[in-house]
């Protein structure tokens, strides 16, 4: 095992082992993030939290432009050709600390002016500590995805969470206020930083010897989609709030922010399976291997889509349960909200996928106008539906705006390198529907919530490995292979 999860053996062994960092680290990561997240929404109330959390989206928003895609063309150089990883980590450290300053500055000076709720200076200037902490130590940890170590970063991230979790609830027992929330983070950030600083000192040493201008165009011209793809998802999560904001109060921005923020986590977890495997996708588009990406690419979607399955069922059934457990009653407004949120799983589960396999293939550019046309339909349905609707409004919209935007990207994706959609989904589908049942059945014998979450989930797992899911059992030789060559 311990061959397995810190050593690259066969290349199957090594995006198994990366993807179970990524999936490790980020999950359990973000578990503890969120443990924090609903103590505090039940101590801040629904304003409170709802002000934290607009203004955590706002900020979200204003550091879109932080990044422009230089983590992604930093993995991706990085991965190609292991002796320019100096020169591209210190060129885009330059500019990404360029943007970063007028990212926080955007947000110093630019809250008050388009804020539909009233934030304190105390506020904007935690949140953005907390931007540009947390911003640096995910740039940071694109070198571990470049040098398949991701291993690094989910004990970086692990510990970071931790710090969060443990400062978090200590402030809010002395101070319950989401000026002391977002102290906390930025806290966390911080050190997580400072961690991931150490593990990358090889080329924290030469940041300023292997800056290479040169490399500045050649990394602009090669982000500058990204930032696009960077921007679709930033407004996809966080506009929505902030809209919210605009045209209510902080009220429902805490209702909607309840039932939107699982949903934003279950959005990451797609991220861990396409971390360990978009190396791979990128030689093989490079060696133009147009079948064995096809095969990558279909298994990929298919790992997703067992976790979609059961998790938009689930909640589908069981929205005013899950509110009321993690959140509290007072939170019960957002239940609706959260079930029409669920089904954006089944669309963005698959198309982040299909979006990295496009960027493999370096055909981002191509992207550009489905990506304007899904933000410009997010802003418009929301002007049309929140007044109307309400917080529901908001959750419609981004519904529609993610199933227009997910055709047209299939629809690309199939030009560029054919491939199936929800290969093998047979099983997984029947899968979900013997866990409905099961769920069914414990109402009956009236098993509280908290027992029927995690049995649901067992009856799931046993269902796919008795019914011998094509995905579980490809899963299982992956992990029984022994190869001795390093690759």
């Amino acid at each position: 095992m311990q061959r397995f999860l810190f050593h690259n053996q066969s290349a199957a062994q090594t995006i198994a082992k990366n993807t179970f960092w990524l999936s490790f680290g980020e999950i359990f990561g973000r578990l503890l993030r969120v443990i924090l997240i609903f103590y505090a929404a039940r101590v801040l109330g629904t304003a409170g939290y709802g002000t934290f959390s607009y203004m955590t989206s706002l900020a979200a928003i204003f550091t879109v432009f932080s990044d422009v895609g230089l983590s992604g063309v930093l993995i991706r150089e990085a991965a190609k050709d292991k002796t320019m990883g100096n020169a591209y980590f210190s060129t885009s450290f330059f500019l990404k600390m360029i943007l970063l300053v007028i990212s926080l500055v955007m947000i110093i000076f630019g809250t008050d002016f388009i804020s539909g709720i009233p934030v304190s200076q105390a506020l904007i200037y935690a949140v953005s500590a907390l931007f540009l902490f947390d911003s640096l130590r995910r740039f940071g940890s694109s070198l571990f995805r470049a040098e398949e170590k991701m291993e690094l970063e989910a004990i970086t991230n692990i510990i970071t969470q931790v710090i969060i979790l443990v400062v978090g609830f200590a402030v809010l027992l002395v101070s319950p206020s989401a000026e002391a929330l977002a102290i906390a983070y930025a806290f966390g950030a911080g050190l997580g930083l400072i961690i991931t600083a150490f593990f990358l000192r090889g080329y924290v040493k030469k940041i300023i010897s292997s800056f290479d201008r040169s490399l500045i165009k050649p990394i602009i011209a090669a982000a500058w989609p990204f930032t696009v793809a960077s921007i679709f998802s930033v407004f996809l999560v966080n506009t929505d709030i902030v809209m919210i904001g605009w045209f209510l109060d902080a009220e429902h921005v805490g209702l909607f922010s309840a039932a939107q923020k699982p949903i934003a986590f279950f959005y990451l977890l797609p991220a861990f399976v396409i971390g360990g495997l978009f190396p791979s996708l990128s030689r093989l588009a490079a060696n133009k291997d147009t079948a064995k990406f096809g095969s990558a690419l279909e298994r990929g979607i298919s790992m997703v889509m067992l976790i979609a399955y059961p998790m938009v069922a689930g909640i589908l059934f069981k929205a005013r349960e899950i509110i009321e457990l993690f959140y509290g009653s007072a939170f019960l407004g957002g239940a609706t909200t959260l079930q029409i949120l669920s089904t954006t799983v089944l669309v963005t589960f698959p198309v982040t996928i299909i979006m990295q396999a496009i960027f493999a293939y370096d055909r981002q550019r191509e992207m550009v106008p489905i990506w304007t046309l899904g933000v410009a339909m997010n802003i418009a349905f929301n002007f049309y539906l929140i007044p109307i609707l309400g917080i529901a409004g908001a959750a419609w919209t981004s519904l529609f705006s993610q199933v227009i935007t997910g055709a047209l990207l299939w629809h690309k994706m199939n030009k560029v390198n054919p491939f199936r959609l929800f290969i093998g989904s047979r099983v997984a589908l029947l899968s979900t529907l013997v866990m409905v049942a099961s769920v069914f059945l414990m109402d009956i014998l009236h098993l509280p919530f908290a027992l029927t979450l995690p049995l649901s989930m067992i009856v799931y797992l046993g269902a796919l490995i008795i019914l011998k899911d094509p995905t579980i059992s490809h899963l299982r030789l992956t992990f029984a292979e022994h190869d001795p060559q390093p690759h």
